[in-house]
């Protein structure tokens, strides 16, 4: 049954016609499975009712420029009242009726329906697109600016800072990205200081969803031996093939060699410190690994750590490029802020929950925008990082403000489908030349104007 379809018959509306482009990738059943499991199914008839709210909350991500009372206007995001002769105030919905709406909602349904985006298209996409027999993923952390309010600060808290107090809360973010597709397979997302804040331990929670045969690619800053013993070492019972791992090696490395398998190519083998043992008592005392000593001209020398020990099966030249493909989630992040937030200072939401709700749609928005490019990219027949981000979501943005006001909404997929292809010559970027370099500088570092010193934190806040 189709999105229309499924809605219609359970909650007597139709999917928003704005998002029609989106109605064969995400299925009704997933939301209205999210909505039963959360328990914030609504069995009243609202005028914005739960499954709309989702939509709101999508909608937000996609026009950060727009106020939230816009997009539910705009996008059409209120049900259709039932009587014979509507009012004006029938077809608009007051404004006080939006936060209401949102917090009944709440997180829980949202994050539900991105682990399902998650599950079933970043790991697809991986599997399409393998090197050597394995799924590429990468790991990484960030951080997301939110509104300076007393709950805010009491849920995230304030980062440090070297020019007196920090200007708005942060929450701490850590994904998981199928490097190859830049869909995202999984995220975790906290305080930015407290106990058990930090990457490594909002990281815990997405180990577990790399499937088998996969390879994972981290920077130094998430070096942790303990992860690495248990991805390369795990039973039978918990997965049918390897989890690998590569990771950048920190300056002060210490190990004594085994093998040489080629120039810069070595077997090593490890001390874990008795601090390490003492933390994870499950670690050897010795752990053998590869390492991959290599220089790129005009930077200092690398040395990369793996569990692709065999040099035949995984060339260590091979590898090394490998590596770098770990900027793509630097890239997906610069997508979602750049692009999508539009570097916007902070999100929109004023309350802990609300943040939590807006993180899992823009998470989930992100994601329904690299499906379409994904099915794009195979259309067209190039791999799926030719396709343009910017370009793919203006023209979405504009797909879905002007096309669904003007089109039948039976006609919208098939023109969705003719606009890509009218598109495809701004959709397709050119081949990627990973031999450029470029600094990392601005010409603008600072503000002239004089800083804004913030409010005062309360005594006994964190």
């Amino acid at each position: 049954m189709s999105l229309t379809d499924s809605l219609a018959a359970i909650l007597e509306f139709d999917i928003p016609a704005a998002f029609d482009c989106f109605g064969k990738k995400l299925d009704a059943e997933w939301i209205n499975d999210a909505l039963e499991e959360t328990g914030t199914a609504s069995v009243r008839r609202r005028k914005l009712s739960a499954p709309l709210v989702v939509w709101l909350v999508i909608g937000m991500a996609l026009f950060r420029d727009r106020s939230i009372q816009e997009v539910v206007g705009h996008l059409g995001l209120v049900l259709p009242s039932s009587k014979k002769k509507r009012s004006a105030a029938d077809k608009t919905i007051a404004p006080s009726a939006i936060p209401q709406g949102r917090y009944r909602v709440g997180a829980a349904p949202l994050e539900n329906i991105f682990k399902r985006t998650s599950e079933n298209w970043a790991n697809a996409a991986a599997d399409e697109n393998r090197w050597r027999g394995l799924s590429l993923y990468g790991a990484d952390g960030s951080t997301l600016r939110v509104p300076d309010t007393d709950e805010n600060r009491d849920a995230f808290g304030l980062p440090p800072s070297s020019r007196g107090q920090a200007s708005y809360p942060q929450v701490r973010l850590v994904a998981l990205m199928a490097l190859r597709s830049h869909l995202i397979a999984g995220a975790s997302f906290g305080r930015y200081r407290g106990k058990k804040t930090g990457e490594h331990s909002l990281a815990q929670q997405l180990w577990p969803q790399l499937p088998d045969q996969s390879l994972v690619i981290m920077d130094k800053g998430f070096i942790d031996y303990g992860l690495f013993y248990r991805l390369s070492h795990a039973t039978p019972k918990t997965v049918t093939g390897r989890r690998h791992w590569l990771v950048r090696a920190k300056k002060n490395l210490r190990g004594k060699t085994l093998e040489m398998f080629g120039k810069g190519d070595e077997l090593v083998e490890l001390t874990i410190s008795s601090a390490a043992k003492k933390k994870d008592p499950e670690l050897p005392k010795k752990m053998v690994v590869r390492a991959i000593r290599y220089q790129v001209k005009g930077y200092q020398p690398q040395t990369l750590l793996t569990s692709l020990i065999d040099p035949e099966q995984y060339p260590a030249d091979e590898v090394a490029g490998l590596y770098h493909e770990r900027w793509e989630l630097e890239l997906g992040y610069d997508e979602i802020k750049t692009h999508m937030l539009e570097r916007q200072e902070a999100l929109r939401s004023k309350k802990p929950e609300g943040v939590r709700q807006e993180i899992w749609g823009i998470l989930l928005a992100y994601n329904l925008v690299r499906k379409e490019m994904l099915d794009v990219a195979e259309a067209a027949g190039v791999e799926p990082l030719r396709i343009s981000f910017r370009h793919s979501l203006q023209l979405i943005r504009i797909f879905c403000l002007v096309e669904a006001w003007t089109c039948a909404p039976g006609n919208l997929p098939k023109r969705l489908s003719s606009h890509l292809e009218m598109m495809e010559s701004l959709l397709i970027l050119s081949e990627r030349r990973p031999e450029r370099r470029y600094k990392r500088h601005v010409k603008i570092k600072m503000s002239s104007y004089k800083r804004n010193p913030g409010r005062p934190i309360a005594k006994g806040a964190k």
